[in-house]
C-alpha cells in the first residue's frame, strides 16, 4: 500500500462534503474552503515482519478570510463529530481509504486560528489522521 494512495483515500473521502475542494498535496495557490492532506510522520515495523506502519496525517481545514463571519460557522461544521459536513465523518466514511489501509481514525483537532497565505489571513484549523497500513 503506497503512501500516495492513502493521501488519495484521505482526499477522496474528504470530497463527500459538499463545497469543499481537497488535495492529496499542498497546491500553489489553495482557494478556500479547502482541505490539504500533509504526511506528518511514519512509525515502520508495527508489526512482524514489516506487516504494519503508522501513517499520521495533518489535514489543515482552510475556511476563509478570517474575517468573515462565515468562516467561522463553516468550521464549526467541519469540526462536528458527525453530520454531513463532518470532517472527522467524512475521512472515516471508507475506513481503507479505497483498499490502501487496514484503518483510519481522525484522533484530533487543534491549531484553530489564522494562517497566512500569499499575503492573506485564513481562518483555518488541522485534523490529525491515523492510518495503519503495510
Amino acid at each position: 500500500m503506497a503512501l500516495t494512495d492513502i493521501r488519495d483515500g484521505i482526499a477522496t473521502n474528504l470530497a463527500t462534503i459538499s463545497g469543499l475542494r481537497t488535495a492529496a498535496e499542498l497546491p500553489d495557490n489553495p482557494s478556500p474552503p479547502i482541505a490539504v492532506v500533509a504526511l506528518r510522520s511514519i512509525e515502520y515495523d508495527q508489526s512482524f515482519a514489516k506487516g504494519l506502519a503508522v501513517y499520521t496525517f495533518t489535514v489543515t481545514v482552510i475556511v476563509g478570510r478570517v474575517a468573515e463571519r462565515e468562516a467561522q460557522r463553516r468550521l464549526n461544521a467541519y469540526s462536528d463529530n458527525t453530520g454531513s459536513s463532518s470532517v472527522k465523518s467524512a475521512i472515516e466514511s471508507d475506513k481503507t481509504l479505497g483498499g490502501s489501509a487496514f484503518d483510519v481514525r481522525v484522533v484530533s483537532l487543534d491549531n484553530i486560528g489564522q494562517l497566512q497565505l500569499n499575503d492573506a489571513t485564513y481562518l483555518g484549523a488541522d485534523f490529525t489522521v491515523t492510518a495503519y497500513a503495510n
